[in-house]
């Protein structure tokens, strides 16, 4: 294709896109009260307080005039992006795969199809660990102290715990799509496991929001055996590629 309709496809899939998301933001604008519960449950259970006038809450605040409308139009944003990124990213996949040979698309869609239940994996799993990780924290609070929390502070630190666990948990899947691809062995992903243990604790040290030990041991050890497994399924992979070349 010329340039020029190369720029008019990716116009419309970024038009396309657009529309799926702002539909998603809709969408999610007008349950915002129960996404807002289910991501304050770490700290307290908002419904619960609200039923029984109870004031364990009163931790949780949103600061200024705009704060609320700021709050839930981001709260919509980002859960617009999360539920339809199955949609939009088929956008990009259809824009990109007619330039790709029949064993790149057979390849790349494998890695499509893998990625996403390991980002929901992760996504879990880091949703899971808040309570644990929240309690923690809260336990350097001095005793004559009450811990305010600015919701949209602590919805910043919510969103940067998922989305660690999620992108984390991509690291087996990218591995094992570059050695089908050809660019990465088995031995080249296993032969400096000691150089990968060290650089997955320190890239989890340095970017988990919360300092202790219990929270980084969570994800550092499915990382640990992720990335041996994808070595595992590496060799093997290359195994059945010296065979099939020397049949």
């Amino acid at each position: 294709m010329p340039l020029l309709q190369h720029l008019a496809e990716f116009r419309e899939r970024i038009f396309k896109s657009s529309v799926i998301i702002g539909l998603g933001f809709i969408a999610n604008w007008f349950i915002y009260n129960p996404i807002v519960q289910k991501l304050a449950e770490p700290v307290c259970n908002l419904e619960l307080a609200q039923r029984t006038n109870s004031e364990q809450c009163g931790a949780l605040y949103i600061n200024g005039v705009l704060g609320p409308i700021n709050l839930q139009i981001k709260v919509s944003l980002i859960a617009g992006l999360i539920v339809t990124a199955p949609l939009w990213i088929y956008q990009l996949w259809a824009f990109v795969s007619p330039g790709l040979h029949r064993h790149e698309k057979k390849r790349a869609f494998l890695f499509l199809t893998a990625a996403t239940p390991f980002f929901a994996g992760g996504v879990t799993l880091g949703y899971l660990i808040l309570p644990v990780a929240i309690r923690v924290l809260f336990g350097f609070t001095p005793s004559e102290l009450q811990n305010l929390i600015n919701f949209g502070d602590y919805l910043d630190f919510v969103l940067r715990v998922i989305l660690l666990f999620g992108l984390a948990f991509e690291l087996p899947v990218f591995l094992v799509t570059l050695n089908l691809l050809g660019a990465v062995s088995g031995k080249a992903i296993l032969k400096p496991w000691r150089m990968w243990v060290f650089g997955i604790t320190f890239f989890i040290a340095a970017f988990t929001p919360s300092a202790d030990p219990l929270t980084m041991l969570l994800l550092a050890v499915p990382l640990y055996i992720f990335y041996f497994a994808a070595g595992g399924i590496a060799l093997l992979n290359d195994r059945r590629r010296n065979v099939a070349i020397s049949d």
